[in-house]
């Protein structure tokens, strides 16, 4: 949506149209977006102005969303991937000032190994606005659990639990061994670490 090219622009726009409608149709709890790519071009700067039009953009594709019962949620992505929106509290702010129902924002713990502080303040910082959560290992973006250790979610559960979500977090990841193992082992990881925080 952050292309300079006003084709581009459009073309974005009508995609989303018709991925929201049937999105809403299903149920689903929103259609996931990421406002620009590094390596995108052409590409608006990083300027006010752009953050203006992009709350322009969003306010009429949470309209459209929201006629149709979902949202659309942004993801901030780490800094290899994107030069816009890399932080939770950045996808979080511009959900407040466009203050619109059908605009949201989502955590995804892999990018979020790389660009927060802390997973917890992270979370809490978008408040109401978190619509969705993503996980996968910490190292690799595999399956919880692949990088041993290093696949401690307890903060970020803390942070969930103090504000009361009740969305969903869902597996966005790889899988390097057996899915008939490292998938269960996942899930109890995850519920362990749930009742730890």
């Amino acid at each position: 949506i952050l292309s300079t090219d006003p084709a581009i622009r459009k073309q974005c726009m009508d995609t989303m149209k018709e991925i929201i409608a049937p999105a809403g149709e299903l149920g689903s709890t929103g259609v996931i977006i990421v406002p620009a790519f590094n390596g995108q071009k052409p590409a608006m700067p990083h300027t006010p102005e752009t953050r203006d039009f992009l709350c322009e953009q969003f306010n009429e594709m949470g309209n459209f969303a929201k006629e149709h019962g979902t949202t659309v949620i942004f993801e901030p992505l780490n800094r290899k991937e994107c030069f816009y929106m890399r932080q939770v509290a950045d996808a979080a702010s511009v959900c407040r000032d466009i203050n619109n129902p059908g605009v949201r924002c989502m955590g995804d713990f892999w990018h979020m190994t790389w660009e927060e502080t802390s997973d917890m303040g992270a979370f809490l910082s978008a408040g109401e606005y978190l619509q969705h959560v993503h996980v996968a290992s910490r190292k690799r973006r595999s399956m919880p659990g692949e990088d041993g250790e290093a696949d401690n979610y307890v903060n970020g559960f803390k942070g969930l639990k103090m504000l009361g979500y009740d969305k969903y977090v869902s597996f966005e990841c790889g899988c390097q061994g057996d899915r008939n193992t490292l998938v269960p082992a996942a899930v109890e990881l995850l519920r362990k670490q749930w009742e730890e925080a």
